[in-house]
């Protein structure tokens, strides 16, 4: 005899919800946030994978991918399994595609729907999801013209996908622009639209006679990002 749809669907919830240990009857809250994506070094080659979610007081999470597999969990434990936690971001290992093959890399972690479920320290279920593709956008061609005080970071966009990547449709989202100074230790990040080729660091943030390393990320609409590295010294 077939089961109601309506049944079904509470039992499948409830089987879940065990296997975290909420009750089948607690209230569903949304994520504040789930993500899930590529980060490609094409000045590096190395490509890894990075989460980020955010929601307040859980004390359990897992990652679900469309296959049905367990890919990732997390429980608090002692102060944090009794006060919970909220924001987690983490980056998985980035091995060169060099030495672990680009194709073996993807399969690890297949297009699609990846689900996000986890438990508030007062047992409510929260869950949220995430869709994973494969689209990696090149990286630009970047370059800096460092005048005095003025230091402005060029690129160029390079349409298409880094050689040897799935041939994905690609639409540009926006770029982001990272710059760092070691000794003491400063930061800067800078997000710019998709349509922007260049940018102009704040003086007050420069040193003379200093080295500084940068990065330019091409972020894809999807969530993928290809950073583009380089560098320059103050006069």
């Amino acid at each position: 005899m077939k089961r109601p749809m309506s049944l079904l669907k509470f039992l499948l919830s409830g089987v879940i919800a065990f296997g975290l240990g909420v009750p089948s009857w607690a209230t569903s809250v949304k994520l504040e946030t789930s993500r899930i994506f590529i980060e490609y070094n094409s000045s590096a080659g190395d490509l890894g994978f990075q989460v980020s979610l955010d929601a307040e007081e859980w004390k359990s999470f897992k990652i679900i991918n469309p296959k049905g597999l367990t890919i990732f969990q997390v429980d608090g434990k002692g102060p944090y399994g009794r006060l919970g936690l909220s924001e987690l971001f983490f980056e998985g290992a980035e091995p060169t595609l060099d030495t672990f093959p680009l194709d073996d890399l993807l399969a690890l972690f297949p297009e699609g729907r990846y689900q996000f479920i986890g438990v508030t320290t007062e047992g409510t279920r929260i869950s949220g999801t995430s869709t994973l593709t494969h689209a990696v956008p090149n990286g630009p061609s970047v370059s800096t013209d460092v005048n005095g005080e003025n230091v402005v970071i060029h690129w160029e966009p390079i349409p298409g996908v880094p050689a040897g990547f799935p041939q994905e449709r690609i639409t540009i989202g926006g770029f982001q622009v990272i710059a760092e100074r070691e000794n003491p230790h400063r930061e800067l990040s800078i997000d710019l639209p998709a349509t922007a080729t260049s940018v102009t660091l704040p003086p007050e943030f420069l040193e003379p006679k200093t080295h500084y390393a940068f990065e330019v990320l091409t972020i894809e609409t999807g969530g993928n990002q290809t950073i583009t590295e380089g560098s320059f010294d103050t006069p």
